[in-house]
C-alpha cells in the first residue's frame, strides 16, 4: 500500500493524515496543540494524534513508508530540527522534532515548513493545478506565505515565503514576532485576540470570549471569529475589517515583486471565511497592484484543512518502502486529482 503519515502542526491545532500511493486520505485525527509546556510536550502530542490517524485507516504504524511534517518556525530539514516557532510554547531553541518523532513512532521522518508545503500540496493537487508559479498566504493564529515559481518550490536560503513579516506599515502595531508593522500584526489571529483582550480592558463591548467560552475554548479559534461576524460583533468586524486591509497591501506588495499567476488563500481562517472574503482580499489588493488591469486569480484552498498534513505527506516518497526522503525541491511529481486527494 506504500502508506504515509503526514502531520500539520498549527498554533491552535495538530492535523494528522494517513494517505496511499496515490495520495488519497485513509485515515485523519486532530486535536488542539498545547499552550504549556514545550516542544517535547507538543511532539508528544504529534505522536498521539499521528496513531489515532493511523487507527482510522486500518494500519500500522511500523507499516508506513515515513511521515512527513509541516512545521512553523525555523526548520532544518537535514538536521530534523525546528527553532523560534514562537507561536508555540516555550520554542525558541532548537528542538529535534524529527529524531524525536522518529523514535516515538518507530518510523522515518522528514520536516518542511508548515505553509511550503501545503503550498505544494495544492500546487500539486487541488486550487493550484492549472498554474506555473503562485502564492500561498495562510491566515491563521500568523500569516505564512508559500511559493511556486516556474513549476517548482522557492524556499531561498531556506525562508523565503514569509509574507506575515513584510512591513506593511512602518513603525506599526507589535508583531509577535518582536518587529512592528508586520503583515501578522494586523492580520494574525493572535495578534488580533490580543488586540481584542486589550480592547476589552479598555472598556470596550464585544461577544467574542463569551463564544469562545459557550464552545469550550481557551483561544479565539476561527470558528469564535465566524460566529461572532454573524452576530454582527462591532470590535470583531473592526478588527477583520484592519487584517483584510493589511491582507490586501502585503499580498498586492508580493505581487508586484513576483508576478504570479494565481494567488491561494489558506489557512484556519481563510478556510473558514471561504470565497467571500477571498473576494474581499482581492478587492483589498486592487488599488495596490502596479498592474492593476493583469490582476491574479484568487482561490481558496481547495484541499481545505487537510492540505497542510497532506502537503506534510508529500515530503515523503512511496516509491520504495525503505525510509523517508525529502521529495526532490525541484522534481514535480505526476498530480492525481485534486478529488481523487480529497476522497
Amino acid at each position: 500500500m506504500n502508506a504515509r503519515g503526514g502531520i500539520d502542526l498549527g498554533g491552535t491545532k495538530i492535523q494528522a493524515v494517513i494517505v496511499n500511493s496515490r495520495n488519497r486520505v485513509l485515515g485523519e485525527a486532530r486535536g488542539p496543540t498545547p499552550t504549556t509546556g514545550g516542544p517535547a510536550d507538543v511532539a508528544a502530542a504529534m505522536a498521539t494524534i499521528l496513531e489515532e490517524a493511523v487507527a482510522a485507516a486500518g494500519v500500522e504504524v511500523d507499516s508506513l513508508v515515513g511521515v512527513g511534517v509541516g512545521s512553523p518556525g525555523e526548520v532544518d530539514a537535514a538536521a530534523g530540527t525546528v527553532a523560534q516557532a514562537r507561536n508555540l510554547p516555550d520554542w525558541e531553541k532548537a528542538f529535534p522534532l524529527g529524531p524525536r518523532l522518529s523514535k516515538s513512532l518507530g518510523a522515518p521522518v522528514a520536516i518542511g515548513n508548515d505553509v511550503q508545503v501545503a503550498t505544494d500540496a495544492e500546487f500539486e493537487l487541488g486550487a493550484g493545478e492549472p498554474y506555473r508559479s503562485l502564492l500561498g498566504v495562510f491566515w491563521g493564529t500568523g500569516v505564512g506565505g508559500g511559493l511556486i515559481l516556474d513549476g517548482k518550490p522557492w524556499t531561498g536560503r531556506g525562508a523565503a515565503g514569509e509574507i506575515g513579516h513584510m512591513v506593511v506599515k512602518r513603525g506599526g502595531a507589535h508583531c509577535p514576532c518582536g518587529r512592528y508593522g508586520c503583515l501578522e500584526a494586523y492580520a494574525g489571529r493572535g495578534a488580533m485576540e490580543a488586540r481584542a483582550r486589550r480592547a476589552v480592558k479598555d472598556g470596550e463591548k464585544t461577544k467574542l470570549f463569551k463564544i469562545m467560552e459557550s464552545k469550550g475554548k481557551t483561544r479565539l479559534a476561527s470558528g469564535v471569529w465566524a460566529k461572532a461576524l454573524r452576530d454582527g460583533d462591532e470590535l470583531a468586524e473592526q478588527l477583520i475589517d484592519r487584517a483584510v486591509e493589511a491582507l490586501g497591501a502585503g499580498v498586492a506588495s508580493a505581487v508586484n515583486l513576483l508576478d504570479v499567476e494565481a494567488v491561494v488563500i489558506g489557512g484556519g481562517l481563510g478556510v473558514r471565511f471561504g470565497a467571500p472574503f477571498a473576494e474581499r482580499i482581492k478587492y483589498a489588493m486592487a488599488p495596490h497592484l502596479f498592474v492593476s488591469d493583469r490582476p491574479p486569480k484568487v482561490h481558496v484552498a481547495s484541499l481545505g484543512d487537510l492540505g497542510g498534513a497532506i502537503g506534510a505527506a508529500l515530503l515523503v516518497s512511496s516509491g520504495n518502502g525503505r525510509g523517508a526522503k525529502p521529495r526532490p525541491r525541484n522534481a514535480r511529481a505526476r498530480k492525481p486529482s485534486a478529488a481523487r486527494a480529497r476522497a
